[in-house]
Formats: C-alpha cells, structure tokens, sequence
C-alpha cells in the first residue's frame, strides 16, 4: 500500500469536475494511492481520471491502488456485492484493490443513503457485522476486490471480526481520522500488534464541511508549535503534520483541490523530523475529533463511546 494516499471527498463548494481534475494532478504528481467511496458521489469522474491516466501511458492499472467503500444502507449481506458491482461499474474498473466497511454504524437497508422517520431522525440498523465481513471475503475470492478492510471501527469492533469463527481474511487496514490533536496512539499500537494497517484521514485537521464539522474547532494548521517547527525546517505546517504521521508508520490520506498544494502534500521524503520535534509534536494531542459523528450516538455500533 502507498504511503501516500489522495483523498477525493469533496465538499459541497467543489464540482464533481473539479474532483476528476484534481485526480488526474495527483497521479501526474506521483500519487498511486486513490481513495474514494460511493458516498462522496463523485466516483465516475474519480474513474474517468483513473482511466484517463492509464489511456495516456502515465501509469499502469497495475500501479494503482484504489479503494473504495461500503455505505452504511448496504451492511446486509445481500447488498454487499451489489453495493460494489455499482462502485466497480461507476468508476469503470473490473477490480477494486481495497474495499472497506465505511464505519460500524448502519442504516436501514435501501437506496436512500440517509433514511430518516417522520421525525428526522435516522433509521439505523443491526446486522451483525461479522456476517458483512463474509459476504466482503466471498467479493475477495470472487476477484473484485483485491483486499478488504475498515474504517472508523473501534477495538471491540476489530476484534469481534478479527475473532468471528471460520474467518478467512482479516482487515488488512483500518482508516480512520488522524492527525496531531488526534494522534490515535493506542489504536495505532493495537493494528500494529495485529498486523493491521492504520490508514489516517483528516491528516490536515479536516475540510471543515458544514454539518460534518463543528465550525468552532481550532485548526489545527495554524497551531504555533506545529508553525514553529515548519518554520525551523523549512517546510509548511501542513507537510510537518504529515510528516509526523509518515514516521509513526501511519498511511495517510491527503486531499486537496489545489494543483500547488496537491504538489506540496507530496512532498514529504526529503525531509525528517527530529526525536525532539516528534515528542513536541506528540505533545499536541487533544484527543480532539472533528468528525464525531454526534447524529449518530443513538446507534447501538456508534464507536466513539470508547476510548479507541
């Protein structure tokens, strides 16, 4: 898996365009690793870049990984694959090389993505998600997908897979939000002791999407420790945040609509941060989450009740 990974979630300001162009920048710029997921809506134009790049010999199918994911209206086993034949079929690909359960929640099953009761409320749902698991493993060795994993799970949540009888292929990762005020010490070290990748989004801090995101959570790039340091090596705050998620053996997900700073996000290799400036930067944790999903507490699978 890429180290790197260019995240194509898009908030409402931004085209579904915008989102194809911005893919092809980043796999110009050197990006192998796409990750998308039904529910950004923008997956045709994710595969038409995708497509596009491969058509111009800038890379391979082969080079590419891309991942893709299982919406919480399609945990039945039933409509799992289904739910990824669509994906497959929108983004104009035969396989998908990583497909995850997008969180533990569920919603009622059906076609609209956020079901509500005529009090507004969501309906949500409870398949046992070990029975999702197996109908993703039966996707595996259908050969649609290469590899199968989650995101935004909690421990309890890996562990009742990572237990359930007569499993096959464990999540090979676990995408969830990361970053310098929310540095997922813990989970990081339990994947480790599981062989289990973390996969970090919200690298930056988050796009601050309204109705996702409390708008008066600090942000997290203008912190004057993480500017302090970026000042003394040279780089920005956004590449030192990064960076420090690169060392811990974090995968990240950086997305960005700007060719200049798709460019900049990439550029993490040539540098490295400092024992000193790591336990400086370590010191930032807040525990802080940006998107803590609180429309969805009432859910019996909401994750966050836990520490990790």
């Amino acid at each position: 898996m890429p180290v790197m990974g260019f995240g194509t979630y898009a908030p409402k300001q931004y085209t579904k365009e915008q989102a194809e162009e911005a893919t092809k920048v980043a796999i110009d710029v050197g990006y192998r690793h796409i990750d998308g997921a039904f529910i950004y809506g923008n997956e045709v134009q994710v595969g038409q870049a995708i497509n596009a790049k491969i058509a111009d010999g800038t890379v391979k199918r082969e080079d590419i990984l891309c991942t893709g994911k299982l919406w919480l209206t399609n945990h039945a086993p039933e409509r799992v694959r289904p739910a990824l034949e669509r994906s497959l079929k929108d983004l104009g690909l035969d396989y998908v090389d990583l497909f995850l359960i997008h969180t533990p929640v569920e919603l009622k099953p059906g076609d609209d993505p956020f079901p509500k009761d005529e009090n507004g409320k969501l309906i949500f749902h409870n398949t046992d998600i070990r029975d999702t698991w197996k109908a993703l493993e039966a996707c595996k060795d259908a050969g649609l997908v290469r590899s199968i994993g989650v995101s935004n799970f909690n421990r309890k949540q890996l562990e009742l897979i990572l237990n359930a009888p007569g499993l096959k292929y464990k999540p090979v990762c676990n995408q969830v939000e990361c970053h310098v005020y929310l540095n997922q010490g813990k989970m990081l070290e339990f994947c480790k002791s599981k062989d289990i990748v973390l996969v970090g989004y919200s690298v930056l801090g988050s796009s601050r999407a309204e109705g996702w995101v409390n708008q008066n959570s600090p942000k997290m790039l203008e912190d004057p420790v993480l500017n302090e340091i970026a000042k003394h090596v040279g780089r920005t705050a956004a590449q030192v945040a990064m960076r420090f998620l690169l060392q811990r053996g974090i995968v990240i997900i950086a997305k960005s609509f700007t060719p200049e700073r798709i460019k900049q996000n990439f550029q993490l290799y040539d540098f490295e941060l400092s024992c000193e400036n790591m336990k400086k930067l370590e010191g930032l944790n807040k525990n802080l989450r940006y998107l803590s999903l609180d429309g969805w507490k009432e859910s019996p699978k909401y994750p966050y009740h836990d520490e990790y």
